[in-house]
């Protein structure tokens, strides 16, 4: 090997580690576009058996089914805005005029009454806290803070919302944009393996965030119902908001659940502890145990059986590796990511043994 040979070798090295350099760095500023893509993607994956049942069953065109699809999908938002701008004005005033004082001594006056109703030696908590100044080092000035910063989101939300719909369209309309994207790369010999493995990530993948919203609607209709029978101001926005913050795996449940008792004690903040809020909070504590009862008993294991055919436990350790790895991200994106891999394998090395074995029932 000579001096010329070696010197094109890390020539052809460097050249190569530039290039993934500017790649990377290109993704990174593109990354905007790249969530968008994402999302109308699932969203298209969605849509697709609504498409398809339109077109076989309604005999619609193409592009009926596509924009009746799309009308759905604009209703549907229509309708949760129509739901959350109330709740968000209402908040908005409220918070224009809240009285960070008064705040603080509400919250002061309710860790009193617990302290009070659990027996517990009031004055050395009261001397504790009061020492560490843990109630009155709080910044409660974060709350409208917060929701200001939410009202300058909705800009960026409003560009994202438009490029989301105008991709889907495109998405639902030409339903092989992507595979034939994908095939411009795929050597010839491997074309045929590569379309049954995209049909049937489409036809898994189209399941399973399906199941996804069965499981977020039971979820939803359980939590409605639980804190409109106690008596919960806005019970179906809070219901909403702790149902779709079931879809991060393991942690979001745990979220859900402080944030339907945070808002359910709120909702009553200055009544009796006794005699209101404790028993409304342990209702609505109730309700959420039992949701989650049917959901990891019922919901989960259908959805993971029926759609990506894939065993609960095994579900559950590429869930906890993903989230190791990758943190919350990839514990919502693991199961379709699962899914996809498993595809790929099953058609590439299906004479692999522990491929055969973790894909024996796609």
């Amino acid at each position: 090997m000579n001096s010329n040979t070696i010197s094109k070798g890390i020539l052809k090295a460097f050249s190569i580690l530039v290039g993934v350099s500017l790649l990377l760095y290109f993704l990174y500023e593109i990354r905007s576009v790249i969530v968008y893509i994402a999302v109308a993607a699932v969203f298209s994956l969605i849509g697709r058996p609504i498409v398809i049942f339109l077109r076989r069953r309604l005999k619609f065109k193409n592009i009926f089914a596509v924009i009746t699809t799309m009308v759905l999908y604009v209703a549907l938002l229509a309708g949760l805005v129509s739901l959350f701008i109330p709740l968000v004005a209402e908040q908005g005033q409220n918070l224009s005029l809240l009285n960070i004082e008064q705040l603080q001594s509400n919250i002061e006056n309710l860790y009193r009454e617990v302290v009070t109703y659990f027996e517990l030696n009031r004055i050395d908590i009261e001397q504790s806290i009061k020492d560490s100044g843990f109630l009155t080092n709080i910044d409660y000035s974060v709350i409208p803070n917060f929701l200001n910063s939410l009202v300058s989101g909705l800009g960026s939300f409003s560009i994202g919302l438009f490029s989301v719909l105008f991709i889907l369209f495109f998405f639902l309309k030409d339903s092989k944009i992507f595979e034939d994207g994908i095939m411009t790369f795929v050597p010839d010999q491997n074309e045929l393996r590569v379309k049954k493995s995209i049909n049937k990530i489409k036809d898994l993948l189209s399941r399973y965030f399906l199941g996804l919203i069965f499981q977020i609607l039971i979820l939803f209709v359980i939590y409605t119902i639980v804190l409109l029978l106690v008596g919960i101001k806005n019970a179906i926005v809070i219901a909403f908001l702790c149902a779709l913050l079931n879809l991060i795996p393991y942690i979001g449940p745990l979220v859900s659940a402080f944030l339907i008792l945070l808002l359910s004690m709120s909702s009553n903040l200055g009544e009796s502890f006794s005699a209101v809020i404790l028993p409304k909070t342990l209702w609505v504590l109730g309700g959420f145990i039992f949701a989650q009862l049917v959901d990891n008993f019922g919901s989960q294991p259908i959805i993971f059986s029926k759609s990506v055919k894939s065993h609960p436990l095994e579900i559950f350790l590429v869930i906890i590796i993903a989230g190791i790895l990758f943190g919350i991200i990839g514990m919502i994106v693991a199961v379709p990511t699962y899914t996809a891999i498993k595809v790929i394998l099953k058609e590439f090395l299906s004479e692999n043994k522990i491929v055969r074995r973790i894909t024996k029932d796609l």
